[in-house]
């Protein structure tokens, strides 16, 4: 199980990193190859130097990506990074003002400019993800120095896994035109709502989504998970040890202590404890009838009255937050909370709207009866 919940919190296990746990997968992965391949539609690469599993999404969500990246333009170095590294040879070397000249040849309708300190930056954080992901190595030099001298090199090497970062589709993604287009071109062949298309994506949306909403007018996602619940269940707990729970309105996984993985509600951060506490006093509302749930048990406000909220949950719980939420500015407050919210499906903004979705009312916390609490 171990081994599993590994691959899926990696995005690559490199042999030359974490060699027990390279040959661990690489002699137990049979043992949950089958629950990866029919129920999730992934593969796993195994390679002399690395383990890569294959994590495709069910559903694209507002909240996936590339950690650290906030800029369309460090996709794009990343993307000109491994079109560069496609040539190289393992432990092949080259400096860092050959993928400048490179990303200035290649980058799409622009010149970049390297003087100008967002684009130096904006590539050492995309040279920091390639270097983490194993892709390639400093051999000498510093890629920080890089931010404060344009002229600053940096020699590297090649270590051929860069060819393997990019998924391989079944069919040339360049006849896409847009988003939905390249996700229905992935399933090319397999018609859409049956069969191995909705257990795959159901599993997916399952592992990789904070919840799975039943969206209405005949879900079919949803109702495979009403009708397969039991199948689901027995899965999930057999090879990761999760058991899901399904609601009126939606569906998720609850994830055992012993097999937490990745970035999980609730946690110990003070913006998850912020959202507990919020949970308590959306309840205690909806009990006086001051907020009102719809059809869907959401809870639509404006923006006004959602600020408000959040102000006064700080001024009635603040004391206990982390120093950071506790401190900072009204509205630095209300927009980590809205964010961390959205990443978790809790809310979404509408129509200029805030809207509260279900699962925020599933966990609520309180601090404890001894705890005394201060005004802020």
């Amino acid at each position: 199980m171990k081994e599993l919940l590994a691959l899926l919190e990696n995005y690559i296990i490199l042999r030359e990193e974490n060699r027990e746990l390279y040959y661990a997968i690489k002699d137990k992965h049979k043992e949950f190859k089958d629950f990866l391949s029919e129920k999730l539609g992934y593969s796993i690469i195994i390679k002399e130097d690395f383990i890569k599993l294959e994590k495709v999404y069910g559903k694209a969500e507002s909240w996936m990506g590339i950690p650290g990246f906030t800029e369309i333009r460090e996709y794009i170095f990343f993307i000109l990074l491994l079109m560069y590294l496609e040539d190289k040879n393992k432990e092949e070397q080259f400096i860092l003002s050959f993928i400048t000249e490179y990303i200035s040849n290649y980058y799409p309708n622009a010149k970049i400019d390297w003087t100008q300190y967002r684009n130096r930056k904006a590539l050492i954080k995309v040279i920091k993800i390639a270097l983490s992901l194993g892709i390639m190595k400093n051999n000498d030099g510093n890629e920080d120095d890089f931010s404060s001298n344009e002229s600053a090199d940096v020699l590297y090497e090649s270590t051929g896994i860069s060819k393997y970062i990019v998924r391989n589709f079944p069919n040339d993604i360049i006849k896409c035109n847009t988003f939905n287009e390249l996700i229905k071109f992935n399933w090319d062949g397999i018609e859409e709502d049956r069969g191995l298309l909705r257990r795959n994506r159901v599993y997916r949306r399952l592992l990789l989504s904070p919840v799975v909403y039943n969206e209405g007018n005949y879900d079919s996602d949803y109702e495979y998970i009403k009708k397969f619940r039991s199948s689901i269940q027995d899965n999930f707990e057999k090879n990761l040890g999760w058991s899901i729970h399904v609601h009126k309105n939606g569906a998720m996984v609850v994830l055992d202590d012993d097999n937490k993985i990745g970035d999980i509600f609730p946690s110990m951060k003070g913006e998850s404890e912020a959202i507990l506490l919020l949970g308590t006093l959306i309840r205690e509302k909806l009990d006086e009838g001051s907020i009102l749930l719809n059809s869907s048990d959401e809870i639509i406000l404006n923006r006004k009255d959602f600020n408000k909220l959040l102000v006064e949950l700080r001024e009635k719980k603040g004391s206990g937050f982390k120093k950071e939420l506790r401190d900072c500015k009204e509205e630095y407050f209300i927009e980590t909370l809205l964010n961390y919210m959205k990443s978790f499906l809790m809310a979404e903004e509408k129509d200029g709207d805030i809207v509260l979705l279900s699962v925020i009312g599933k966990v609520v916390g309180n601090y404890p009866k001894d705890y005394v609490i201060k005004d802020m």
